[in-house]
C-alpha cells in the first residue's frame, strides 16, 4: 500500500475500530490511516527489565512476570467493587487491584501466566506488594503478544471514551498492517546524503520501539526516527516555499525605474539622517523593485527601529513611477496613525493620500478607483468586494503576523501583480528568518535611530498601589505623560479582569487634579483620533487605554507605560506596547503590574521583559517558551502545522532541508519524476496553498 493511499483509507476501515470509536479517533484528529501512523506517541516508558518480585521498589514503575495463584472480585461499599488478582514467581507474590472494574476477572485463571507494569506500593501484610491498576499482558507464544510490556512501551495522548490500553492495541495493528508497503517520498540521494532512515521503520520504531533503543532519545524527540519525520517536514516546508517563489519568478511584473526627483525631494525634507541600516534595506527594495517580476520582501526590525518611513519611501517611488499604493494595517489607530504621519508629508510632494478605515464613503471609493488618490492607507476594509484601484503597483503589510494568507491574497489581486513588502516588528535571527519566509526575501533593520532611549523597566504587584501612583505622579510633575494600558474595554463577571473605563473613573478619584483620556477599539473614528491628537499636543496627562495603541503611536513626551495584568500578555505584545515610550530624549520606564494568580510562565515572561530591551531576544525566548506554532500563528498566516520538527531545536535541520529542496526544485521545477513526493508535498500544503495551481 502507498503512502498516497493511505491518505484516502478512513481510520474506521482498521482493524479493531468501527464507527463509535472512529468517532473517538476523529477527536484526535485521525481521520485516515495516515493520520494515525502520524499520530506519534508523546512518551515512552521502558518496560524491558522485568524484576524478581523480591527485588521491586515501592514508589517506582516497575514490571514483573509471574504466574496466577488467586483471582475474585470483593465488594467495597454498596456499588463499587475490586478486581484482585494476586501473582508469584520464585521469589515473592504481588497483587494487582483494578477498582471497579470486575469484568477483568473473566480474562484470567488460575497458574496462567501474566506480565504486570506499574507503580509499586507496600501491601497490607509486612515485606508485601501491590500495584493499583496495573498495565498486564497475558503470555503466550504469539511473537506480537507482548504490547504492553515487556517492552519500551508508547504512551499516547487520548480522549475520553479510550483507554491507553485499547489504543495502543489498535495502534500495533495498524503499524503491522500498514508500514511495509509505504513509498518513501524522498529521493534516495537526499536520504543516504543526509544519513536518513527509511520511512516506514521510522514509522515503525516510533510507535514500537525495539529493545536497545534509547529511551532518552525517544523521550527528547531527539531520536534518528525522529529525525526523519522532521527532517520530512522542514525538506516540505522549504520545498513548499521553493514552488511559491518560483512561482512568483514566472509572473510578468513592474520594473520601476531608478529613484526620480520626489524621491531625493523627500529624503531631504527628513528631519533626521536615515540609520545605515535603514539605507542599506532601502537599497535592496529599490533594487528589488527593478526586477521584471513581483517583487515579495520582508522588512523586519525591532520596535522604533524606522521601518515605517522605509515603507513610505519606497510607497512614494511607486507613486512616482506613476502607480497607485497601498498601506494595510491589522487595526484602525495604527492606520490613522500612519496615514496622520504620512498626509502632511505627502501633501507637500503634491501626492494625494487617502484613509480608508471602518465605514467606507462611496466617493472615496470612486476616487481610488479613478486614480485621483496616489496612496492609500487603510485595514482589512482595503480588501472588501468594490474598492478598486486603477493602477496599483505596490502593497505595504504592516505587522503582516497579524493577517490571514487570503487577507494578503485578496490584497495583492486588487492589481496586476504588484510588488508586495511586508513588515514585521517581531524580530527573529537573520538565519531563521530566510529559512521560515523562504518564499521571501529579506531586508533587515537591525539599528536603533541615535538618541533612542533605553527604557527601564520593573514588574510590580497590583497590591504595590502607593509606589505605583507615586511613579505616575511624578512623571506627570515633570510635565510628562502616562500611558495606562488594559487588557479589556469594561469590567465583567466572566473574565474578572481590571478594565480601561473603570480604571479611568479610579485615576480620575485618586488624581483629579489630572487631565484623564480614554481610548479604545470601541469609539468612533473621529474620536479615536481627536483623543489621540489631543495627546501628542500634551493636553491628556495620562491615556487610559487598551491595546489600540500597541503598534505605530508616536508621542516622545510619553515617558511611562503601565501595563495592568501585565502576566495576561505574550512577550511580543509587551515588548510592543513598551515601545510606545523611550522615543524622546527624556529617560523612559515601564511598570509591568501583575495581578495573582501568576504563573510560572507569566513570571518567565516578565523576568525576560526587566532583563531585555533588544527584540530579537525577546523574540527568541518567546519562540522558546510559546513553540514555533503559536509564535507564528501558522493557522493564520498560511504555513503548515509542524508535528515533530521544531523550529529552534531543529534550525541546523532547517537549513539543510531547505537548501536540498531549493536544489532538487531546479532541477525538477515540476517534480515530474518524483510523483510519491509531488503527491506528499501537496497534502502537506493542502488548505494552505494550492502549489501547482498558481503558477
Amino acid at each position: 500500500m502507498t503512502d498516497n493511499e493511505l491518505s484516502d483509507l478512513q481510520i474506521q476501515h482498521a482493524k479493531g475500530i468501527g464507527p463509535g470509536r472512529a468517532r473517538l479517533f476523529g477527536r484526535l484528529g485521525i481521520v485516515t490511516i495516515k493520520d494515525s501512523l502520524y499520530y506519534l506517541p508523546y512518551r515512552y516508558e521502558d518496560r524491558c527489565n522485568i524484576k524478581n518480585i523480591r527485588d521491586v521498589v515501592c514508589g517506582r514503575l516497575e514490571t514483573v512476570r509471574g504466574r496466577v495463584l488467586f483471582s475474585g472480585v470483593r465488594p467495597l461499599g454498596r456499588r463499587l467493587k475490586m478486581f484482585e488478582l494476586t501473582v508469584s514467581d520464585e521469589t515473592g507474590s504481588l497483587k494487582g487491584k483494578w477498582f471497579n472494574q470486575p469484568f477483568l476477572k473473566q480474562n484470567f485463571s488460575v497458574g496462567q501466566e501474566v506480565v504486570l507494569s506499574g507503580f509499586v506500593k507496600a501491601d497490607a501484610y509486612p515485606g508485601g506488594f501491590q500495584m493499583e491498576n496495573p498495565e498486564y499482558e497475558l503470555v503466550a507464544e504469539d511473537k506480537d503478544s507482548f504490547i504492553h510490556t515487556n517492552r519500551i512501551v508508547p504512551i499516547y495522548r487520548l480522549t475520553e471514551g479510550i483507554s491507553q490500553k485499547q489504543f495502543r492495541k489498535i495502534m500495533f495493528g495498524i503499524v503491522r498492517d500498514h508500514t511495509d508497503g509505504i513509498s518513501d517520498p524522498l529521493p534516495v540521494e537526499i536520504m543516504e546524503r543526509n544519513n536518513l532512515r527509511p520511512l516506514a521503520e521510522a514509522i515503525q520504531q516510533l510507535h514500537f520501539p525495539e529493545d536497545g533503543t534509547e529511551i532518552s532519545l525517544l523521550n527528547s524527540s531527539e531520536s534518528t526516527y525522529h529525525a526523519r519525520l522532521a527532517f520530512d517536514e522542514l525538506f516540505l516546508l522549504g520545498l513548499g516555499m521553493a514552488v511559491i517563489r518560483k512561482n512568483n519568478r514566472l509572473r510578468q511584473g513592474i520594473a520601476f525605474p531608478p529613484e526620480g526627483m520626489k524621491l531625493k525631494a523627500f529624503k531631504k525634507m527628513l528631519p533626521f539622517e536615515l540609520t545605515n541600516a535603514q539605507k542599506s534595506a532601502l537599497d535592496e527594495i529599490l533594487w528589488d523593485m527593478g526586477r521584471p517580476y513581483p517583487m515579495h520582501r520582508l522588512l523586519q526590525g525591532d520596535v522604533g527601529c524606522g521601518k515605517t518611513v522605509v515603507a513610505f519611501i519606497t510607497m512614494l517611488h511607486a507613486v512616482e513611477c506613476g502607480y497607485q499604493a497601498v498601506l494595510m494595517a491589522p487595526t484602525e489607530v495604527l492606520a490613522e496613525q500612519h496615514y496622520s504621519a504620512l498626509q502632511g508629508i505627502m501633501n507637500d510632494l503634491g501626492v494625494r493620500s487617502d484613509l480608508l478605515a471602518g465605514g467606507v464613503k462611496e466617493r472615496r471609493i470612486d476616487l481610488i478607483a479613478s486614480g485621483e488618490i496616489d496612496i492609500v492607507v487603510g485595514t482589512h476594509a482595503l480588501i472588501q468586494e468594490g474598492v478598486t484601484f486603477r493602477k496599483l503597483g505596490l502593497a505595504v503589510i504592516d505587522e503582516q503576523h497579524k493577517f490571514g494568507v487570503m487577507q494578503k491574497v485578496l490584497l495583492r489581486k486588487k492589481g496586476a501583480n504588484p510588488d508586495v513588502l511586508v513588515m514585521t516588528a517581531t524580530p527573529i535571527p537573520r538565519s531563521l528568518a530566510l529559512s521560515i519566509y523562504g518564499d521571501l526575501d529579506c531586508s533587515v533593520i537591525d539599528e536603533m535611530p541615535p538618541g533612542r532611549q533605553s527604557i527601564m523597566t520593573e514588574v510590580l504587584s497590583a497590591d504595590q498601589k502607593t509606589a505605583i501612583y507615586g511613579i505616575m505622579e511624578a512623571e506627570v510633575k515633570k510635565g510628562r505623560q502616562v500611558y495606562a494600558v488594559y487588557p479589556a474595554i469594561e469590567e465583567s463577571d466572566k473574565s474578572g479582569l481590571r478594565a480601561a473605563v473603570q480604571g479611568r473613573e479610579a485615576f480620575q478619584r485618586i488624581f483629579p487634579q489630572l487631565r484623564m483620556g480614554l481610548l479604545h477599539g470601541g469609539k468612533r473614528i473621529a474620536e479615536r483620533e481627536g483623543i489621540m491628537a489631543s495627546f501628542k499636543r500634551g493636553e491628556i496627562d495620562v491615556l487610559v487605554c487598551t491595546t489600540v495603541i500597541e503598534v505605530g503611536v508616536d508621542v516622545p513626551n510619553a515617558t511611562l507605560m503601565m501595563v495592568i495584568h501585565a502576566e495576561r500578555f505574550g512577550l511580543a505584545q509587551l515588548h510592543q506596547l513598551r515601545g510606545r515610550v523611550g522615543r524622546g530624549a527624556d529617560m523612559s520606564r515601564c511598570l509591568l503590574i501583575a495581578y495573582e494568580p501568576c504563573s510560572d510562565e507569566a513570571k518567565r515572561r516578565l523576568d525576560i521583559m526587566v532583563r531585555s530591551n533588544d527584540g530579537f531576544r525577546i523574540a527568541e525566548e518567546d519562540l522558546s517558551i510559546r513553540g514555533p506554532g503559536e509564535f507564528w500563528g501558522t493557522r493564520q498566516s498560511g504555513m503548515p502545522d509542524l508535528k515533530v520538527a521544531d523550529i529552534i531545536r531543529d534550525i541546523g535541520k532547517l537549513e539543510t532541508a531547505k537548501k536540498e529542496a531549493f536544489n532538487l526544485l531546479d532541477s525538477s521545477p515540476q517534480l515530474e519524476e518524483f510523483p510519491f513526493l509531488r503527491r506528499a508535498l501537496e497534502a502537506f500544503w493542502q488548505g494552505k496553498v494550492d502549489l501547482y495551481k498558481t503558477g
